[in-house]
């Protein structure tokens, strides 16, 4: 659902946050070259739950609702694959299994290190490799492959650069978003909604009719 239509927020905010980041996509893209081996099709980053944000979820849940309006019967698909992960993967989360919001912590964080690592992403079209909401995917998909900061450094996909000096992994950072817009939209939406906290995937996309 969209949230106060008349100032904005999160739609046109969040829509100049993804033109940063994928702009910022595309010219790492144009310094990496053949580097960057991210090509359609490519399921790398699609296996295995990772953490994403509450305005990660907003913007998948919008673009499942859009999906819904257009091609109802795919959007069912989607839901559905959702719910069967959920399924899956609840009686091992490392969180709360009800409402899909991860736990906070080292232990939790160890946990969820081993957490469903083979299991694919309910966005991702088993037959053909695409993604069914990649106009709608969380900030870390849209970041992942160029090299960009982590807490434990640079960090770059294990198919990309491979051969490429240190050097000139360097040259190819990618700054995705230098103003930090995505913390500030995130409080913001936190405030609006009282929902807080990480989830996965998964849960987002079953629960998406909230």
């Amino acid at each position: 659902m969209l949230l106060d239509m008349n100032s904005g927020f999160p739609a046109r905010k969040d829509g100049k946050l993804v033109q940063i980041v994928d702009a910022a996509l595309k010219d790492v893209a144009q310094r990496s070259g053949a580097w960057l081996a991210c090509r359609r099709g490519c399921t790398q980053c699609c296996i295995g739950p990772f953490p994403i944000n509450q305005l990660d979820a907003w913007r998948l849940r919008e673009g499942l609702s859009e999906v819904e309006r257009v091609e109802p019967e795919r959007a069912a698909r989607i839901r559905e694959r959702a719910r069967i992960s959920v399924e899956r993967l609840a009686p091992s989360f490392p969180g709360n299994s009800t409402t899909g919001i991860l736990d906070d912590g080292e232990e939790a964080e160890r946990l969820f290190a081993d957490f469903a690592n083979d299991e694919p992403c309910p966005a991702l079209n088993p037959e053909t490799g695409d993604c069914e909401l990649y106009e709608a995917r969380p900030m870390t998909c849209r970041v992942f492959g160029p090299p960009v900061q982590a807490e434990e450094g640079l960090c770059v996909c294990e198919l990309c650069f491979q051969g490429a000096s240190e050097g000139e992994i360097t040259a190819c950072e990618m700054r995705a978003d230098p103003d930090d817009l995505e913390a500030k939209l995130l409080r913001e939406l936190e405030k609006k909604t009282a929902l807080r906290g990480n989830t996965i995937i998964a849960f987002c996309l079953a629960d998406a009719r909230r």
